[in-house]
């Protein structure tokens, strides 16, 4: 609360000094054009005072300024020769526009802002039904997570992740639908729905994919049968199952970008050798989906991601050399590594992705 109002207090004093700007203008414009010959006319330079204030203000603060300065203008007139002469009559009819037009943008913009709002609303509610915020704890683990959605007006998007508690063991799943932003968000609620209920009913983590490809097959059908086109909707996921009794990390991959395993050696990817088609695509042919089991060992770190995170290009068209990259970043905690991470992702890409990324580390306690 303490930091609240400080924070408000530090924007009302920087609003109320930016106000000094527009105003100091219009007195330093009108004073300046009454000292010096009558045949020089600074008047129409008013328009600056409006122009400017829509940076920080309002619609009436800018209708404020605009009245004060062409309160200003006619004060200039009346000095400088009369109020009815033509100069004076079209530089207040000049200056009289020029702020309607002002006014107008700046409503416009307001309006913009106020359903921007809205939309980030909407999209934080559905983010937080649909992707529910992971346990920080799930037995010896430690999970951290970061979503990062290319729609500038979304939080959520295609890319997905979900964690499941059961009696012995925690379950995983990453994934990417095709597609990305909003258009792909029914996609990934589909799946994460399966994925929530069928978790508790299959401990291998193929079978378990088999399960979410069945759900999610249904899904498509359900679409086509609503006459949308579904022919080239697919979902790559890794589904992971973490045991509490021993260090190691069963998965089974469907198209989906290995995991990074970071140890105090370094960073490399798990060595999956059985990669099975992603999801949805299974009317191709028929897929023979395996686990394969890997060491996790205590002090280690799982870091699972999107391929919005492997090809995030840089200006100069390079993409992100993750291993390289998270091999040195600090990893004493899944939170402090993933905030290194999403910085130094940004950095490389100048400030904005390209398509959704997901990324979720798990680190397994000594």
């Amino acid at each position: 609360m303490r930091r609240r109002l400080v924070g408000l207090l530090s924007e009302w004093r920087t609003g109320h000094l930016m106000v000094l700007l527009p105003l100091g203008l219009i007195v330093l414009i009108s004073v300046v054009d009454i000292a010096i010959s009558p045949n020089i006319h600074l008047g129409p330079l008013l328009v600056v005072a409006p122009a400017i204030t829509p940076s920080f203000g309002g619609t009436r603060l800018t209708a404020l300024i605009g009245v004060l300065a062409l309160i200003a203008q006619v004060v200039i007139a009346s000095l400088h020769g009369g109020l009815f002469t033509p100069n004076h009559q079209a530089q207040l009819l000049a200056l009289a526009v020029v702020t309607a037009v002002i006014l107008a943008y700046t409503r416009i913009h307001e309006r913009h802002d106020r359903e921007l709002d809205r939309v980030r609303t909407v999209s934080d509610a559905v983010q937080r039904v649909m992707m529910r915020p992971l346990p920080d704890r799930a037995g010896p683990l430690r999970i951290a997570t970061r979503y990062l959605a290319a729609d500038d007006e979304a939080n959520v998007g295609g890319d997905l992740y979900a964690a499941v508690r059961t009696p012995h063991a925690t379950r995983l799943l990453i994934g990417d639908v095709r597609g990305k932003g909003l258009g792909a968000v029914g996609d990934a609620a589909a799946l994460l729905g399966a994925f929530r209920e069928l978790a508790h009913r299959h401990e291998d983590p193929a079978r378990l994919a088999d399960a979410l490809e069945a759900s999610y097959r249904r899904h498509l059908a359900e679409l086509a049968d609503s006459g949308q086109d579904v022919q080239e909707n697919f979902v790559t996921a890794l589904v992971l199952d973490l045991p509490d009794d021993r260090p190691a990390a069963r998965v089974a991959d469907c198209g989906h970008p290995p995991p990074l395993l970071l140890t105090p050696a370094g960073a490399h990817p798990l060595p999956l050798c059985r990669t099975a088609p992603p999801l949805g695509m299974s009317a191709l042919g028929p897929v023979d989906r395996r686990t394969e089991e890997f060491d996790f060992p205590p002090g280690s770190t799982l870091l699972l991601h999107t391929d919005g995170v492997t090809e995030a290009r840089a200006a100069d068209g390079t993409f992100y050399p993750l291993p390289a990259r998270a091999a040195r970043l600090p990893a004493e905690s899944p939170r402090a590594l993933l905030d290194a991470l999403r910085r130094d992702l940004l950095d490389h890409v100048g400030g904005r992705l390209m398509d959704d990324a997901a990324m979720v580390a798990v680190a397994r306690e000594r």
